[in-house]
């Protein structure tokens, strides 16, 4: 069971639970096609962006297997919301778990992605005792294999057209690191 103490500070970044008055700067990037390209939605319009919002809010702690933690990134000397981060548990027998994250992408490219990620490593081993973290992503996403890199996560596996996504045959890259390699 994890249940963080918020906020969550990093040297740039404020990282908390999201609250109903996030929904704007959510959906400023949610909406964005550029955003939602190697995701499994479309770019959301406001309605939607509400709904998935309302259950953000609700994932602040981590409490059983399937559950899943999400966190607004901010900026620690603003408070804009730039992005948000998950974190979720997906085996207590194996203790293993899975993060992913999204920026804003007038954000992009200057260190806030790896930042964040750092912490949802920090808290699904640290915090929670999980003894492997992977990271999944769209073999075409470059750029958030280079945040995994970064991290020093492991690249694993490369799953050739594995699944269809919005149409199209879609690879898979995964990424890993056990507890053992862990260093804060």
């Amino acid at each position: 069971m994890l249940k963080p103490h918020y906020p969550i500070i990093t040297d740039r970044l404020l990282l908390r639970p999201f609250t109903p008055d996030d929904l704007h700067a959510l959906h400023a990037y949610e909406s964005r096609p550029e955003v939602a390209r190697y995701l499994y939605w479309e770019p959301r319009d406001l309605d939607t962006v509400h709904t998935f919002l309302d259950k953000k809010i609700t994932r602040v702690a981590l409490l059983d297997e399937g559950d899943a933690l999400d966190i607004a990134i901010t900026l620690r000397q603003s408070g804009e919301l730039i992005g948000n981060g998950v974190l979720i548990w997906t085996s207590k027998q194996h203790r293993q778990g899975e993060i992913g994250y999204i920026l804003h992408p007038d954000h992009h490219r200057r260190g806030y992605a790896p930042e964040a990620a750092r912490e949802l490593l920090r808290l699904g081993f640290e915090g929670l005792g999980l003894h492997r973290i992977v990271g999944r992503l769209d073999a075409r996403n470059t750029a958030s294999g280079r945040v995994l890199d970064k991290l020093g996560m492991r690249r694993e596996a490369h799953l050739i057209d594995n699944e269809q996504v919005k149409g199209e045959w879609t690879s898979e890259v995964i990424y890993a690191m056990l507890e053992s390699e862990w260093t804060p």
